[in-house]
C-alpha cells in the first residue's frame, strides 16, 4: 500500500480565493480558484502526486487543516491571502510543519502593493515564496516540493 504521506501536497488557500475571476481581476485575472485546484491537479499527476487542495474564508479552520497535515503530507503549499499580513496563529501552526517545505504563493506581488501587505507572517517559514506570478505560482510550489523531496 502507499503511504500518501509520502505523495500528498496540501494546498490552503485562504479568505477571498473563492471569489477570483470577480474580485479585482485588473490584480487577480480571470481565473477561477476552481481552475487553478485543476492546473495543481493536473501538474501533480504529472509528478505522480496526490493533491488536497481546499480553501477558506475562516482562520481558524486553515490552523485546524494545518494541524490535521502534521506527518500527512510531503509539503505544504498555501496562499493565506490577507491572512498572510495578520495571522500568527498561521505562523504558529505552521511551525510544526519543519520536517516538510512550506511553499508560500500569491497570485500578485504584495510587496508592489499597499505597504501593509508588504509584512509575510508566512515567509519567515517558507522554503521557498511565489508571488506575481499568477496561477503559475502554484505549480512552481509544487514542483519545488517534488524537486526536493526525499525519494524512499
Amino acid at each position: 500500500m502507499k503511504n500518501t504521506a509520502h505523495t500528498t501536497i496540501i494546498v490552503l488557500n485562504g479568505p477571498n480565493l473563492n471569489m477570483l475571476g470577480v474580485r479585482e481581476p485588473e490584480i487577480y485575472g480571470h481565473q477561477t480558484l476552481s481552475d487553478i485546484e485543476n492546473l495543481c491537479k493536473d501538474k501533480a499527476s504529472q509528478l505522480d502526486l496526490s493533491l488536497d487542495f481546499r480553501q477558506s474564508n475562516h482562520e481558524g479552520e486553515l490552523v485546524t487543516w494545518i494541524q490535521q497535515a502534521y506527518g500527512q503530507v510531503l509539503g505544504i503549499v498555501i496562499n493565506a491571502a490577507a491572512y498572510t499580513h495578520t495571522s500568527v496563529a498561521i505562523h504558529d501552526a505552521l511551525k510544526l510543519h519543519q520536517a516538510v517545505p512550506v511553499v508560500e504563493v500569491h497570485l500578485s506581488d504584495p510587496k508592489t502593493r499597499e505597504p501593509f501587505r508588504h509584512h509575510s507572517y508566512i515567509a519567515p517559514l517558507a522554503a521557498a515564496i511565489y508571488a506575481g506570478l499568477g496561477a503559475q505560482g502554484y505549480v512552481k510550489a509544487l514542483e519545488f516540493i517534488d524537486k526536493n523531496r526525499k525519494r524512499p
